[in-house]
């Protein structure tokens, strides 16, 4: 098991003074959250704690009606990263609703943290804010560590020469097709996952069938084509699938609506139902509109020649990848 998941403080029961809590909502997981945690096991590790990650579900802007983007990573796939990153982690899934958000920093530090969490040491972000309107900050977490038996202190930024590693860095460069930088600072590829659903049978007719996913719950890249590797998820783990293209968008040429969907190189198998997970490599082109099916499907035969050749050593089964 790579990651020991708790939904809710209250059942960690963990003896006081016991813990390392880093407190984050760690979406896409990424180098800088990598970095985090990587100091924060070896200082666990130095000082016979046990390291645990406070993660809140759903994202607190949700609950308090601020709207939120969608996710980079949700949360089994968030869960499934950390647990690669640092096998045997423990990860209390904290249920954010208005009642904890009510809550006072003190009230928040002691029956949270130093209770039920058993903190020794809490590592929390740069712009940490905690409790009733965002009232506490980390002067405010190190007075109340300092009287419930806990450090506090904030882990230094993460990044690299354009600045530090961030999700919002990240969606930046999603939102503008960059998938050179989002991997890079991803530390992998960015991923859509969804369940196979039985489509129109459009890309059958024109000799290149494809697997329509359903709704996708992870941040969209612009609509266009893609050359992806592809996982088959299981309760098992991933397993490799194969490599191939993949559309997101309205399909102009045909008037077919959004779909996200995907042909894989020299496979026919009955994928319907299958959960699979996307790693988008490469953008090939933008999304558009053709005259006839004849010249959409003369394109269609370069984008799958491009995007061959793109995948052809992209390899889904490395650490790096998940």
């Amino acid at each position: 098991m790579l990651v020991r998941r708790v939904d809710g403080c209250l059942a960690l029961a963990a003896p006081p003074g016991s813990t390392l809590v880093v407190i984050g909502n760690f979406d896409g997981v990424h180098l800088g959250h990598l970095a985090v945690l990587a100091a924060s096991r070896a200082e666990a590790a130095a000082r016979g704690l046990t390291l645990v990650v406070l993660t809140f579900e759903p994202h607190p802007a949700v609950v308090l009606g601020q709207g939120t983007m969608p996710a980079l990573t949700p949360l089994d796939r968030k869960l499934e990263l950390l647990g690669r990153a640092c096998p045997g982690l423990t990860v209390v899934v904290e249920p954010f609703t208005r009642e904890l958000s009510q809550r006072s920093p003190e009230s928040f530090a002691e029956d949270v943290l130093a209770k039920a969490l058993g903190a020794r040491v809490v590592v929390v972000g740069q712009n940490f804010r905690f409790g009733l309107g965002r009232s506490g900050d980390l002067a405010a977490l190190e007075r109340l560590g300092a009287e419930l038996g806990f450090e506090a202190h904030a882990e230094p930024l993460h990044g690299d020469a354009d600045g530090p590693y961030s999700s919002s860095r990240i969606r930046a460069a999603l939102a503008a097709g960059d998938l050179a930088t989002t991997e890079r600072l991803l530390g992998r590829p960015h991923s859509l996952s969804s369940n196979i659903v039985p489509g129109a049978g459009r890309g059958r007719t024109i000799g290149v069938p494809t697997a329509n996913l359903g709704a996708v719950p992870e941040a969209l890249p612009p609509y266009g084509v893609y050359a992806v590797v592809a996982d088959r998820l299981g309760p098992e783990g991933p397993k490799v699938l194969g490599r191939g293209i993949a559309n997101i968008g309205v399909r102009p040429t045909v008037g077919a609506g959004f779909s996200v969907e995907a042909h894989f190189f020299d496979f026919d198998q009955n994928l319907y139902g299958v959960r699979v997970r996307l790693h988008l490599c490469a953008r090939l082109r933008e999304e558009r509109r053709f005259d006839s099916l004849d010249a959409l499907r003369v394109q269609i035969v370069r984008d799958l020649a491009e995007a061959r050749a793109l995948v052809a050593k992209r390899e889904p089964t490395g650490a790096s990848w998940y």
